[in-house]
């Protein structure tokens, strides 16, 4: 037989719960290069409602190999039984999802606090319909737990309880008849032999192209896998936990894709990153130590110059992509370059630059960044447009949106006081967008609502100032003819300072005691504006 000559697929019938016995046994593996499990609880419940109707739900496809690969040690976060190291094995390319969703249905074995499970599953006799429990208790005899299917007479002690119940039969016919049809359902097993390692990611891609869509990092990870190099364990213990001192653990794998892509002499788009593919796991493995350096260095400059407290605050994850190629290309700026690089985070931000990156302009940048570093350019020129005042008049607050954050930022570079305590506004909890508590509507909503305002008018960006929620709390629904002059009583002479630091100017600020709404709106976006354009360099 030729060396890379495949033999045909072996296709066999078996039962699911056979499959999964073996999957939870540790017969069939799943090599490292398969992604996490992704399936919600709707697709869960709709995978058994398919069993129990008796309807088809595709076939698994196995790798019968000597080949010695990593792999995992759970399924969905069951452990597997521990097993011999015998070879050939069976590695699971093309089911997983579907495997995992009966393995951890059948073999859950509930821990403390654990009642909100997604294995938590019940079939339900009165409705026939399966539904997620939120509580460890027995629950009631016409909800049977999905786990007690293994054994037998765990489930017809159940159901001789049902029996045993007045109108009680029907549901247990109901419940045998699952039963039965449970044992009894089989699917499809093609089993690929012989295969060479080459041979295996590209049809783990393949296979993978439809159905519950791949991101790029993982093709990208089936495509460059090998013994020596796994894509995703590389990002996650090499680069995001090399950054996760200072709270940027959570970058998208993908921004880390990008520059990877570029450190092996690709381009950032998507077809330069499929490139990846041609390079061996000796030379992703060196491109992975610019890149971790790239990304130290780009976070340091995020949290130390810009005051960035972690990755979720960033406005734009291509915006850490650029830096960490700035830095990849040259580590050590000086002191003219870094004023330079923080006017392009700004008006990158200010411009919602990007908002969209095509392919043509991540070569562009890339051109850009090059000129930069090399000094040809006194700027990184990649066109952003200077935005008028009419933004934060025009754009709504709303939690994790690019421009919500980029109040946020611009209120911190001034190192804002609370308006009510005086105290030094804290920056990650200010900036937790989750929790809109920190924010506070410098007129009321309530008061707004009540003279006829819109409610996109009343959420504008120029209405919002940061506070702590013990503060936001204090002021609630109060106009502010009446909180603002407590608040400067309270504070004295430190009360103009507060209000500078959270760029609310004295003509604002008068316009706000008297109620003028439009005028202050008007004020406060200049005042925003006005800052924001000087950390911009668009003076």
């Amino acid at each position: 037989m030729a060396e890379n000559q495949i033999r045909d697929p072996k296709p066999s019938i078996e039962r699911i719960e056979s499959l999964a016995q073996r999957v939870f046994d540790g017969d069939i593996l799943l090599p490292k290069f398969q992604r996490d499990f992704v399936w919600n609880r709707d697709q869960i419940l709709n995978l058994f409602d398919s069993v129990s109707k008796n309807y088809p739900i595709g076939s698994i496809l196995l790798w019968l190999s000597k080949q010695q690969l990593r792999s995992e040690t759970n399924i969905a976060g069951l452990p597997f039984k521990e097993r011999e190291e015998e070879y050939p094995v069976n590695y699971l390319l093309d089911g997983q999802q579907r495997l995992s969703c009966i393995c951890g249905a059948l073999f859950w074995a509930p821990k403390e606090n654990d009642e909100d499970s997604i294995w938590n599953v019940a079939y339900d006799l009165k409705q026939k319909r399966f539904v997620h429990l939120t509580t460890l208790d027995e629950p009631p005899l016409h909800l049977i737990r999905l786990n007690k299917l293994p054994d037998a007479s765990a489930f017809f002690t159940h159901v001789a309880a049902i029996e045993a119940n007045d109108g009680g039969a029907a549901q247990a016919a109901e419940a045998k008849r699952f039963f039965n049809l449970f044992k009894d359902y089989s699917i499809a097993s093609v089993t690929l032999h012989d295969m060479p390692i080459d041979n295996v990611a590209p049809i783990f891609e393949r296979i993978n192209s439809t159905g519950t869509k791949l991101t790029i990092v993982d093709l990208m990870r089936a495509a460059t896998w090998s013994e020596e190099f796994d894509l995703v364990d590389t990002i996650d213990e090499k680069v995001l936990e090399a950054v996760s001192e200072k709270g940027f653990e959570s970058i998208d794998r993908k921004a880390v894709l990008r520059v990877l892509s570029s450190a092996s002499g690709f381009s950032f788009s998507t077809s330069g990153i499929d490139r990846l593919r041609s390079r061996s796991a000796e030379q992703l493995k060196s491109a992975v130590q610019d890149t971790v350096s790239a990304f130290k260095l780009a976070t340091d400059f995020l949290h130390d110059q810009l005051n960035l407290p972690n990755a979720k605050i960033v406005p734009y994850v291509n915006q850490i992509v650029v830096l960490a190629e700035v830095f990849r290309r040259k580590p050590v700026l000086d002191a003219n370059e870094v004023r330079k690089l923080k006017q392009w985070f700004w008006q990158t931000t200010l411009s919602s630059y990007f908002s969209g990156w095509s392919s043509g302009q991540m070569d562009t940048d890339m051109v850009a960044i090059e000129d930069f570093i090399s000094g040809k350019t006194e700027h990184m020129e990649f066109g952003a447009s200077k935005p008028s005042a009419n933004i934060w008049k025009s754009r709504s607050f709303r939690a994790n949106a690019s421009t919500s954050k980029l109040l946020g930022l611009l209120l911190t570079q001034n190192a804002p006081f609370d308006l009510v305590s005086g105290q030094t506004v804290k920056l990650q909890t200010a900036l937790a967008w989750q929790n809109n508590r920190e924010y506070h509507h410098i007129f009321p909503k309530a008061f707004l609502a009540g003279k006829g305002v819109k409610a996109s008018q009343i959420n504008s960006l120029a209405n919002f100032a940061l506070l702590s929620s013990a503060s936001n709390k204090k002021i609630s629904d109060r106009r502010p003819s009446e909180y603002l002059p407590e608040c400067a009583e309270v504070l004295g002479d430190q009360f103009t300072a507060v209000l500078s630091s959270n760029l609310i100017s004295k003509e604002a600020y008068e316009y706000a005691l008297a109620e003028d709404y439009e005028r202050f709106i008007d004020q406060r976006a200049s005042d925003l504006s006005g800052f924001a354009m000087s950390l911009a360099g668009w003076q």
